[in-house]
């Protein structure tokens, strides 16, 4: 292994695996999904990626049509 190669202190590492899969795949949502978590810090920060569905914000965002609505109409 070269130095370059180690992971950092406090890091776990790059699953070179993940990378691999997206290579021979790049719209392969399951390894999206295992790169964001890879890239994600544990037990702390979301997924960096989030699935799409529909055009409409998903209800936890806070975002009211209504509100939005109003503010747009000044």
């Amino acid at each position: 292994m070269t130095q370059d190669a180690r992971p950092r202190p406090g890091d776990a590492g790059h699953d070179q695996s993940i990378s691999e899969r997206l290579e021979k795949d790049p719209k392969d949502k399951d390894a999206k999904l295992d790169e964001a978590l890879d890239e994600s810090m544990d037990a702390s920060d979301p997924p960096a990626i989030t699935p799409k569905g529909g055009k409409d914000p998903v209800p936890s965002s806070g975002y009211d049509p209504e509100a939005e609505k109003a503010h747009e109409a000044g």
